[in-house]
Order: C-alpha cells, then structure tokens, then sequence
C-alpha cells in the first residue's frame, strides 16, 4: 500500500500547526509526498478548487468553525470540485452527537485523538480499499452511512441491488 501513496494527493485540514506537521510527519513515513495543508474551511475549499486532492484529513475543530461544514460543501455544493473525495475526520470529541453529524455530513472514516500511524493507516487503507458506495437520496449525498447488514432487521430492503423483483 504505501508504494502507491507516493502518487496520492492529501490536504490536511486543521487549523493547529504541531496538528498538522504530526499527520504530515505520518503520512510521508506511509511513502505519501503530495502534502497540501489548509487552516480555515475557506483555504480548504480554495485548496480544492485549485488542485484537489484524492484524500481530505480533516479535523473537526478549526477555531470557530467545524469540520463538518467543509464536508458538506464537498458532497452538496454545485461548485465542488469533488464531491467523492474520500474524507477521514480527527476528533478529539468522539461523542455520540459529533460521530453522527459527520457521518451524516459525508465523512467516510474517523480517526479519534490522539491518533496513531496505525489508526491513520488503517482508514487510509479502508478508504482506497473497501470504499463504501455512494448513496443519493433528497436529504444526502455520501458514503453508504451502513457498514454492515443487521441479521435482526426485518422490514423492507430499501437497497436497490438487493431488492427481490416482483
């Protein structure tokens, strides 16, 4: 795996500088070197507008701003320039309330702080190779929020490719 990440864009978005030498520090140990930082959501989108990466590392503070916003800009936006751009979010406030706000923003993975090289890995490894598919409805555009299928469920199959035809 990291033989091929040499030729992967990454932006990191935090807006703590220690925050973003630590991911950089990692990701170049992964064999990555196309390393794009931005502090605040509006240097993110530019970043992406001007060259967009093929993986966001997004914190989910940045001052006064949350993460979230900027992943919902990438998914919803008519202007994104990437609306499936895989998005692995690092909080340092795993609550109940926050992990489903991002995941219901568009966040593929999540890493929670501190994070390890090993953590970090394992998502990048996720989201190249077991990427969830994407899901439109009115209300979302994202990652397949379900990771697995429920053996207790028993209401209707809403997933097109299972449906059983009449």
């Amino acid at each position: 795996m990291s033989a091929s990440l040499h030729r992967l864009r990454f932006l990191i978005v935090d807006d703590n500088t220690h925050a973003v030498n630590l991911v950089k520090a990692m990701l170049r140990g992964f064999g990555a070197d196309q390393l794009h930082d931005a502090q605040t959501l509006a240097a993110a989108q530019a970043q992406m507008r001007t060259t967009p990466c093929d993986i966001v590392i997004l914190d989910y503070m940045l001052g006064p701003e949350e993460g979230v916003d900027f992943a919902r800009w990438l998914r919803n936006a008519p202007e994104s320039p990437a609306p499936l751009t895989p998005i692995i979010l690092l909080t340092g406030h795993a609550d109940r309330a926050r992990i489903m706000a991002a995941r219901d923003a568009g966040v593929n993975e999540f890493c929670v702080k501190p994070i390890t090289p090993a953590d970090l890995m394992k998502r990048i490894e996720w989201v190249i190779d077991r990427a969830r598919p994407f899901v439109r409805s009115s209300t979302y555009f994202g990652p397949d929020r379900r990771r697995h299928d429920d053996p207790r469920y028993a209401g209707p199959e809403r997933r097109a490719d299972r449906r059983t035809k009449p």
